[in-house]
């Protein structure tokens, strides 16, 4: 059985799991963000038995699908991978099972580049290394009004820790209620009201065609000159052309972004250039008991598939 692990950019799969269990099968790490032609893409994938993806950092349609013969098993972390087609995969023989995912994560990284952009951290720290000494002015975070796009598992685990900064916080979602925002601690106001007021927003909804593109040049021009975004969502959430030109303009402060419309960000991309930027390259979830926990039961999943009794078949 060959085995190959996916977009393992840091190397990490190998250490993080106990793969003896699988005996003689022959693991692989596999790159094919390095193949941006399907027809490449296809050809290096087309020898595995089983594929371990990394969320969704490489997308599984049914036209890459169709020219995998040998693929009877994608194993992919997390519980839910809108970039693969589970129906295609249902047709073609191909069981598709998930992992669970730290929960904590991606509310943490939140918080970090709040932190980051309000302190003024990484240009400080560059300054430091460069031997000067107090070279910006950071802002408070007390009396500020978070604005949370998307009061969910996440969004409202971010909203809870704004209390420890006694930040005021307000929360827009399609279908949020009084009660639930004052479940966190929010007040509940309208997506012009939450664009408006807030001094933070910061972004927590499901990528959807109905979400594509949810913020704009008209949703940014809302927005204080002194306001921070922070996505650690989804990059096509926001319009990534109007956010340049925000961030670009001064329209907006700053803002923090651990995604991106395509990732690995390119090398050259405007973003990567302008100086009120906090850039992570989607590490929101990459902390080392994800891996421990992805990995291992990633392991589990194709024993028991070997077994015949898949585990976590998510189609």
């Amino acid at each position: 059985m060959r085995i190959a692990v996916l977009d393992d950019y840091t190397g990490s799969a190998k250490g993080a799991a106990d793969w003896s269990g699988l005996g003689d099968a022959v693991i692989e790490r596999v790159d094919p963000s390095l193949m941006p032609d399907g027809a490449a893409r296809a050809a290096a994938l087309q020898p595995y038995d089983v594929l371990v993806a990394m969320r969704e950092r490489t997308p599984f349609p049914a036209e890459l699908l169709a020219e995998l013969g040998n693929l009877r098993l994608l194993v992919t972390t997390g519980m839910r991978n809108n970039a693969i087609d589970m129906e295609a995969a249902r047709k073609g023989g191909i069981d598709v099972c998930g992992t669970q995912m730290p929960p904590y994560a991606a509310f943490e990284h939140t918080w970090a580049l709040i932190l980051a952009l309000a302190k003024q951290v990484p240009a400080e720290a560059l300054a430091m290394r460069s031997g000067q000494w107090q070279q910006h002015t950071g802002v408070g975070l007390q009396g500020k009004t978070l604005g949370v796009l998307g009061l969910g598992r996440l969004g409202g685990k971010v909203a809870d820790v704004a209390r420890a900064f006694d930040m005021k916080v307000i929360a827009w979602s399609p279908n949020l209620t009084d009660e639930r925002a004052a479940a966190r601690g929010a007040t509940r106001v309208d997506r012009e009201t939450l664009f408006r007021e807030a001094d933070i927003l910061t972004v927590h909804m499901v990528l959807s065609d109905r979400t594509r593109g949810l913020i704009g040049a008209p949703e940014l021009s809302l927005m204080k000159p002194s306001a921070y975004l922070v996505n650690t969502s989804r990059g096509p959430l926001v319009d990534e052309a109007a956010l340049t030109d925000a961030l670009r303009s001064g329209r907006i402060a700053g803002a923090g972004l651990d995604v991106f419309d395509v990732e690995p960000l390119p090398a050259d991309h405007p973003l990567r250039g302008l100086e009120n930027t906090v850039l992570t390259g989607h590490t929101g979830y990459v902390i080392r008991e994800m891996y421990e926990l992805t990995y291992g039961q990633a392991v589990e999943n194709i024993l028991a598939w070997k077994a015949g009794a898949p585990l976590r078949l998510l189609n």
